[in-house]
């Protein structure tokens, strides 16, 4: 028989074996897993739907999707924190991660910080023009707090970016019964101490769950996940209405003639920026051996 997930228990913390879940009706238990899953080689993560048997987890339910620095699954989004300075903004790093995202049929969110700084007119338009969505975060500002709380609502989220954009403190802003540990900047680094040390996911007031995780100016996407060049345009959601036009079938959309994503690029209908990043992973994605699949 068919087991749902409205009947199973979610993880919501991993600690060196020892998982936090939580039943449906919101009863929080500590429990281990069963031997046979750490003989099969199944890695439990935060997030995943499991089954108990005598207070033992027995079973994880499939997941539909996952990311693996810090191992989460099920997640509805990627919240990617942008500070607009200290540490100043990494489009390049930041559309890696929006790929990955798609890729992994994660709804990616834009959150920019520090706007009272420096300005993030430019970011906010550049990426709502291709309609991936951005929120400005404003501290002084309660109203954009609550657009970020309702965009949180009763969804599975992780929030990630540079270290030292302000992820801790945002979560804290949002909520201030979690008390998540911040870090400084490092003055001689310009970028910040990260602080969370395990996978947790913390349960919003509002409904929901999020999760804090690693600054990724610390590793690489190849971490999250690995993309095929033939599937990178896929990943690149402004590509969508013109990859199908090009002349050749197998345009690599990077310098061919009669290419129709290059001809929008031109005319400054998808962002220069946007395809450089594009051109830049697509140059790594050659370079992925066959055993690294």
């Amino acid at each position: 028989m068919a087991v749902h997930v409205q009947e199973a228990y979610r993880i919501i913390k991993s600690v060196r074996g020892l998982y936090t879940v939580a039943s449906p009706d919101g009863i929080i238990t500590e429990c281990s897993a069963r031997g046979v899953l750490r003989q099969k080689k199944q890695e439990l993560y935060v997030g995943d739907y499991v089954l108990l048997n005598n207070g033992v987890i027995s079973e994880v339910l499939p997941r539909k999707n996952e990311i693996i620095r810090p191992p989460l699954a099920n997640l509805d989004q990627l919240c990617f924190v942008v500070s607009m300075c200290e540490p100043q903004p990494n489009l390049r790093l930041l559309d890696k991660f929006i790929a990955v995202s798609s890729y992994k049929k994660i709804q990616p969110l834009l959150l920019l910080t520090k706007i009272d700084l420096a300005s993030c007119e430019e970011i906010y338009q550049l990426y709502q023009s291709i309609d991936i969505p951005v929120l400005r975060v404003d501290y002084q500002n309660p109203e954009t707090l609550e657009t970020v709380r309702l965009a949180f609502k009763n969804k599975i989220s992780a929030l990630t970016g540079n270290s030292g954009a302000g992820k801790s403190t945002l979560l804290n802003a949002l909520d201030n019964n979690l008390k998540i540990p911040t870090g400084e900047i490092s003055q001689k680094l310009g970028r910040g101490k990260h602080t969370t040390r395990h996978s947790q996911l913390y349960p919003l007031k509002e409904g929901g769950y999020i999760a804090d995780t690693a600054g990724f100016s610390t590793f690489d996407t190849m971490r999250y996940a690995i993309i095929r060049k033939e599937e990178l345009a896929n990943c690149f959601i402004e590509f969508a209405d013109y990859q199908d036009n090009c002349k050749f079938h197998d345009c690599s959309h990077t310098c061919e003639k009669g290419c129709a994503v290059l001809e929008a690029v031109e005319n400054n209908i998808i962002p220069k920026s946007r395809h450089e990043s594009y051109c830049a992973m697509y140059e790594e994605a050659k370079q992925i051996k066959e055993w690294q699949l």
